[in-house]
């Protein structure tokens, strides 16, 4: 099909716009496309903003963009495709987008889970050797062996054969470190987890089971509180939580007084609520390490959306389908 050279825009938050889209990214998006030379970086119902809306055919969204409503839509009329120069597009999309024919929704999601996945990997490797617990002994000698009764490093417990999720059981399964993977999902088939490498389970065998517990299921009505506290107390003593999807799939507080007891560790990338307030247990206990929702692309690694944003464009206007395509069904089973 005949290369057509749409109209584009972008629009995110204006302390990341230089570095999702620099200008390298967007003297390139400029060789297939006509960019608005007017970035939106604020609210999008301003006679400024809907005069930039009324040409646009591909609108590259990033994290600060807001929803696009159906007042917002009423005002771009030739939008074709929403490109998310990020991960999630739940904080972009509305039910007004899905429901008007012709417009092609696409994420940098895939991007973004490589440096999710590695963090996750590296987590896991921190929990298998009781990282923060010995640390915390660590005061100039040596704290001797770290093994708890009951915890076996190497089950690994994966709630949720996601995107990230099916990355991160390659990384385990790629590692010598023998692993044995369990998977708790109920979309998957024991087919599909025999391909994987994993053995399927029911979340509470997973629990029971596993000494290493790592979430990665979607953010839903449903799987809200997913690792509650009858779920946490199954963890064999010395076990580990890793959360690198949302907070909201942990029960915050329940998961709190397991670890001020000791008897679990957690590696948190999100928290329920996000960011925590300020003197909350999981945030001084020496055996949590929370983090600010950094898993995903940071610093130089922030380009990399751009860029597969970017490269989603030139594929829309050489009339290609776009890699990152989703359906408003994909939202059931992406964080």
């Amino acid at each position: 099909m005949a290369a057509h050279r749409p109209i584009a825009a972008l629009a995110m938050d204006a302390e990341v716009l230089d570095r999702v889209i620099p200008s390298d990214l967007r003297q390139r998006l400029g060789q297939c496309a006509d960019l608005a030379p007017v970035a939106l970086t604020g609210p999008l119902g301003t006679p400024e903003a809907r005069a930039v809306l009324s040409g646009v055919e591909v609108l590259i969204t990033g994290w600060g963009c807001p929803q696009l409503t159906s007042d917002v839509l009423a005002h771009a009329p030739r939008l074709r495709a929403v490109v998310h120069a990020a991960g999630s597009v739940r904080p972009v999309v509305s039910d007004a987008l899905w429901e008007r024919p012709g417009i092609t929704v696409s994420s940098a999601a895939d991007a973004n889970a490589g440096p999710v996945v590695s963090f996750t990997l590296a987590a896991i490797t921190f929990a298998a050797k009781k990282a923060l617990p010995v640390a915390a002994r660590y005061s100039g000698g040596w704290p001797g062996f770290t093994a708890r009764e009951g915890a076996d490093g190497r089950v690994v417990g994966i709630i949720g054969a996601s995107r990230i999720g099916r990355r991160v059981i390659a990384g385990l399964r790629a590692s010598d470190a023998g692993y044995r993977i369990l998977l708790t999902d109920p979309y998957v088939s024991e087919g599909d987890a025999a391909a994987l490498g994993v053995e399927l389970v029911e979340l509470s065998e997973l629990c029971r089971r596993s000494s290493i517990v790592s979430v990665h299921a979607p953010q839903l009505p449903e799987t809200r509180g997913l690792l509650g506290e009858e779920m946490l107390k199954l963890v064999a003593d010395g076990g580990v939580v890793v959360n690198t999807a949302r907070g909201s799939l942990v029960d915050t507080e329940a998961l709190a007084r397991e670890c001020a007891s000791g008897r679990l560790d957690a590696f948190l990338d999100v928290t329920d609520p996000e960011p925590l307030p300020a003197g909350h247990p999981l945030l001084t206990l020496p055996n949590v390490l929370v983090t600010p929702h950094m898993a995903g692309a940071q610093g130089s690694e922030v380009r990399r959306l751009g860029l597969y944003a970017v490269e989603e464009a030139e594929r829309f206007a050489r009339g290609e389908e776009l890699l990152g395509r989703l359906s408003r069904g994909d939202l059931s089973r992406l964080a």
